[in-house]
């Protein structure tokens, strides 16, 4: 009896033992992260020397090289069989669409200028795309949502048209917390949806309507990058897509509906409606594209950790290495370094690698952690990740995703872009806790953030993902520094060559705290057996627990 006795007291010393170790070794872990080697990475990923990222050049060359030596230090071993890249095969396309289109209506044509009026692209890999007198039709906001009891195409057969659409969702039009998701863009709302459905739909191309307020940027932000693009390489061109996917401007498309005698304002208001019918505008467009053709490989980086109990299930962190490289000229500078967007991010994202390495005992699950390309251009190399990854979507536990981290010390929130999507915000708020921090919901969800950046891609094939940071209430100095900050770089820095890291200004204490909250929650979905899912009435949940059956 006595021996029994003693027999269970040893074994709850050692279980105790192993427990208080194995803590201890996590906070050992979670405490390698540091400022010093936060720097020392944005520094070098933001630097002349790497002529800006741009993919498929020697910037490209330098980023990607830096991330796999960077692994390759700490002991992750390449995810592809060793390798640590992973070969993404695209293609540059720059556009010639015609400088004018004349649209033929029952009252005259109408005139449009290029860039002035309307912007054209096509996701057809081939020399040249010719539109011939193709009917517009007006399908409001060009959404078929089920789950909302909403469908523009209900009445119409949209095969070889050209379909013209709202920009956002009703939810945001009407203010309505009860359509869609109000104030919040879903991603009906996004444009990239929108052409998905009009290409469902057999249309011959798609052109939605620009209004500054609903699409959260004005026109030039369009017009900048509308003469190229980068393209995933397929084997049918892309021919599934729409032949055109372009926009029009508010003021064209007034222009346009009066010419065929419709109330621009009556149907755009009908539209905010189930009952919305889409009309045909009875006339006819003629357009051609021209486009010049590069085909090339670029690279997607990637570690991993093997999970020791479950390693076919993993976690995946990520972050794009790619910025703009060198271009039109600034200030005197033509160097578009990306510190900000996305060095810094990239420098958190190997920190919390660095993290995970350090520890002892590896997670139960596996740990990926994937620097994606051309982010900037469509979200390029995390889309084919998604479709082409280490492990299947139904195996993914979750995607953390890494974006544009300002370095504005110690803040009090982490704010989620896509806060109510998923069951992950439970897991941001418990670690959010142990910070003495608080969730809160990104400032401006109508812009749809949670659409532009790479864990979408992941969404996209169900994959419950989310990007967080300290962003809005500064521990210092409050919400208003804060947001004076933010807007200052929203001005002044983002997507120009003022992007540049200042150490003399730099706070990084911020950024040390957020990537140690990333190792967070990431240590803990990887040591459990649980599977995250989507709200439920986030557009992703049908995709992931249809992935789930396989």
């Amino acid at each position: 009896m006595h021996t029994s006795i003693k027999f269970i007291c040893i074994l709850i010393i050692l279980f105790t033992f192993n427990s208080c170790s194995n803590k201890n070794q996590v906070l050992d872990a979670e405490n390698s992260i540091n400022s010093k080697d936060l720097e020392k990475h944005i520094i070098a990923l933001s630097s002349d020397e790497f002529q800006g990222r741009k993919p498929f050049t020697i910037g490209e060359e330098k980023a990607t090289q830096y991330l796999a030596n960077a692994f390759k230090e700490m002991g992750i071993v390449g995810a592809f069989d060793g390798n640590y890249f992973q070969n993404v095969p695209a293609v540059e396309l720059q556009y010639s669409p015609d400088k004018n289109i004349t649209i033929n209506t029952i009252n005259g044509d109408l005139n449009l200028e290029l860039t002035k009026d309307f912007i054209a692209k096509t996701p057809h890999i081939k020399d040249s795309v010719a539109i011939k007198n193709a009917e517009i039709v007006f399908a409001g906001y060009g959404i078929v949502a089920p789950e909302y009891g909403w469908d523009d195409y209900k009445n119409i057969d949209a095969k070889d048209k050209i379909v013209l659409v709202l920009v956002n969702d009703p939810g945001f039009a009407t203010q309505n917390n009860d359509l869609f998701r109000g104030n919040a863009m879903t991603y009906y709302g996004r444009w990239a949806y929108k052409y998905e459905e009009a290409a469902r739909q057999g249309a011959k191309g798609i052109l939605v309507i620009h209004s500054t307020k609903p699409a959260g940027y004005g026109w030039q932000v369009l017009t900048n990058t509308s003469g190229f693009g980068i393209s995933i390489q397929a084997e049918n061109g892309n021919e599934n897509k729409c032949a055109l996917e372009g926009w029009i401007t508010d003021e064209a498309a007034k222009k346009l509906f009066e010419k065929s005698e419709l109330n621009f304002e009556e149907l755009t208001k009908q539209a905010e409606t189930p009952d919305f019918k889409a009309v045909s505008l009875n006339c006819d467009l003629n357009l051609t594209i021209k486009t010049q053709l590069k085909f090339q490989n670029s690279k997607n980086v990637a570690g991993i950790i093997k999970g020791t109990k479950h390693p076919e299930e993993c976690v995946v962190y990520s972050a794009h290495w790619d910025h703009f490289g060198i271009g039109p000229v600034h200030n005197g500078d033509s160097i578009y370094n990306g510190a900000m967007d996305n060095g810094t991010a990239l420098a958190a994202f190997l920190e919390t690698a660095k993290a995970f390495s350090k520890l002892e005992q590896k997670p139960e699950r596996s740990v990926v952690f994937i620097s994606v390309t051309a982010e900037e251009t469509g979200l390029i190399g995390s889309k084919f990740y998604a479709k082409n990854g280490l492990f299947p979507p139904e195996k993914t536990i979750a995607n953390l995703n890494y974006e544009l981290l300002l370095p504005m010390g110690k803040m009090k929130d982490v704010t989620i872009t896509g806060f109510g999507q998923s069951e992950l915000d439970m897991y941001v708020e418990q670690a959010a806790k142990e910070q003495d921090r608080y969730i809160i919901e990104e400032p401006f969800p109508e812009n749809g953030m949670y659409f532009r950046s790479d864990h979408f891609s992941f969404a996209q094939v169900g994959i419950p993902s989310l990007f967080i940071k300290g962003w809005q209430d500064s521990r210092a100095h409050g919400k208003e520094w804060a947001k004076e900050q933010i807007n200052n770089y929203w001005r002044n820095a983002y997507h120009k060559p003022a992007d540049e890291y200042d150490p003399t200004k730099a706070d990084l204490s911020g950024i040390v705290e957020d990537s140690k909250l990333f190792f967070k929650i990431g240590y803990k979905l990887a040591n459990e057996t649980s599977y995250p899912n989507w709200n439920e009435k986030s557009e992703f949940r049908a995709i992931r627990e249809k992935s789930m059956q396989h």
